[in-house]
């Protein structure tokens, strides 16, 4: 069972991977009781003297006191000459909690600079969970003290577990280069997940050596094909996160040029970490049964392409016929139609698979409605869609719609 007592996603990975120590990032957690009793649901990350950070975040116009917090301080810079931290809670979210919300951050983070000698303005929150609810800050500074003390470099996969809400899985990923620089990654993800980065928690470390902005462009260059191609429910969060930082304690050279062979290196590696994240969340999706690619290519322009991939993968239509096996090729043709993008129907092709089932706005002379039904019966579906406009592609990930969502939101609160 998860953490909410939900049963493991059928498309979760068969275990949690065994991930690297970063040089540098020390974890703890513990249970503070923020809304259930005997779960972890409060992380402390200390991050060494001289790292970087960089970040991306929701927005929302509604977000939480955390990410308006958080932005104000990376907006002063990514530089932590007397390091940094990152104190995490689950169960509340902390947003459209007024001005007791930014009261409940600035008490937490005092707590922490506190514990760890630490500047304030250097101590990072997030807080995922319902909305609306004040959040008992007090029952996390009354155990910050324990959570200072218990700081384990190899406290990884803790972490991971005491950040999840609904998630039934805790999820990482690492990389590590060929000079021995690591990446690692954490991520929390289930539900109210859209792409407007970010839509759910993740934390990155790395033992690289990177200056502030290259490691904010690094980050950001990553999020369009990673973090922003990905939806389970259409729905942004107001409370989530990503935060990255590098501690500049490994064995490879400083990286300051991302166009020079280490720094092309280094993003490869970032992204394919952030992208296993991704399709991780994708794989929790809330009551998801299976995994879906969509690839659109052809289109006038990438951004079209994205239109045309996130209308699919957002249509209820389209991801309840995925639920139900239903190979109605006819809900992809409506929601392109729908997206926004320019768009021609004679010039369409939609294929599952490598099954062609429509071309040159009419039904493929070929389409065998039982090889198509056999097809959707997978687990992983692959559904590409050429526009035959233009050079225009992208690729995005989402997840079917069944009960198991509606199970889990309606009563999310009780």
């Amino acid at each position: 069972m998860g953490k909410a007592g939900l049963p493991v996603s059928p498309l979760a990975p068969a275990r949690f991977p065994d991930l690297p120590v970063i040089a540098g990032v020390d974890f703890a957690s513990a249970a503070a009781g923020i809304k259930y009793q005997g779960r972890s649901d409060v992380t402390l990350i200390r991050i060494a003297p001289g790292s970087t950070v960089a970040g991306a975040f929701t927005r929302s116009s509604t977000r939480a006191a955390c990410i308006l917090d958080n932005q104000a301080k990376l907006a002063q810079g990514g530089d932590a000459p007397d390091g940094a931290a990152i104190l995490i809670n689950s169960g509340n979210a902390n947003a459209f909690t007024g001005a007791r919300g930014q009261a409940s951050v600035d008490a937490v983070c005092a707590a922490v600079a506190e514990a760890l000698d630490l500047p304030q303005g250097r101590v990072f929150t997030s807080s995922t969970g319902v909305i609306g609810e004040p959040l008992p800050h007090e029952r996390i500074v009354a155990i910050t003290g324990d959570l200072a003390r218990g700081l384990d470099a190899g406290g990884v996969a803790d972490a991971a577990r005491a950040i999840m809400t609904t998630d039934t899985f805790p999820k990482g990923a690492s990389a590590t280069l060929a000079d021995g620089t690591r990446i690692v990654g954490i991520a929390k993800g289930s539900g109210m997940i859209a792409p407007d980065m970010a839509t759910m928690l993740v934390y990155l470390f790395t033992d690289a050596a990177v200056p502030a902005g290259v490691l904010q462009q690094a980050l950001s260059s990553g999020l369009d094909t990673t973090f922003n191609a990905i939806t389970v429910d259409s729905d942004t969060s107001t409370s989530d996160a990503l935060i990255l930082a590098a501690t500049g304690q490994g064995a490879g050279a400083p990286i300051t040029d991302l166009d020079s062979p280490a720094g092309r290196d280094f993003v490869t590696a970032l992204h394919g970490v952030m992208r296993d994240l991704a399709h991780q969340v994708v794989r929790d999706g809330e009551g998801a049964t299976k995994f879906v690619e969509i690839a659109v290519t052809g289109a006038t322009d990438d951004a079209d392409a994205h239109r045309v991939a996130m209308a699919i993968a957002n249509s209820p239509l389209v991801k309840t016929a995925i639920a139900g096996q239903d190979a109605n090729w006819g809900r992809i043709v409506a929601a392109v139609g729908k997206s926004g993008a320019q768009a021609d129907r004679d010039r369409l092709r939609i294929a599952f698979g490598d099954m062609v089932v429509a071309r040159d706005g009419w039904r493929d002379p070929d389409y065998d409605e039982a090889a198509a039904s056999a097809y959707m019966q997978g687990q992983e579906l692959r559904i590409s869609v050429h526009l035959g406009l233009g050079q225009g592609a992208r690729t995005v990930w989402t997840c079917d719609l069944t009960h198991g969502y509606i199970d889990i939101n309606a009563d999310y609160r009780s």
